[in-house]
């Protein structure tokens, strides 16, 4: 019976055995896994940092390109004012031209009738 009794430890002990052979190996697998998992996630997350970076890079030309326009378009001001004041004068011409229009009318008129009324 002895004997019984350690052939049923025996095997007992080793269904033990496998037992914590197969957990440790499926803890492994699992943490295998994980570790796959956070590398996977490392490898990411530097490749949108660089892309991140080239991001910084586009943002800081375009806000130079802004600015240089911006001083651009600043130079351009004291021309669009000498544009509208050219404009001004442009249209007080073109009244004044109107009045001489109307004034040249009246004395061509003037004119005629006194051609047509001269004493022969």
């Amino acid at each position: 019976m002895a004997e019984k009794k350690e052939a049923e430890r025996d095997e007992l002990a080793e269904s033990l055995e496998n037992l914590f052979t197969n957990v440790s190996t499926m803890i492994k697998g699992e943490l295998e896994g994980t570790n796959n998992q956070l590398s996977l996630l490392e490898k990411m997350n530097r490749r949108v940092a660089e892309e991140y970076n080239g991001f910084s890079d586009v943002a800081s030309g375009l806000r130079v390109f802004v600015e240089q326009l911006s001083e651009k378009n600043q130079g351009f001001d004291e021309y669009a004012k000498q544009i509208d004041a050219i404009d001004q004068q442009v249209t007080e011409f073109e009244a004044v031209v109107s009045m001489l229009d109307k004034y040249v009318g009246l004395l061509e008129k003037k004119v005629q009738y006194a051609y047509r009324n001269i004493p022969t």
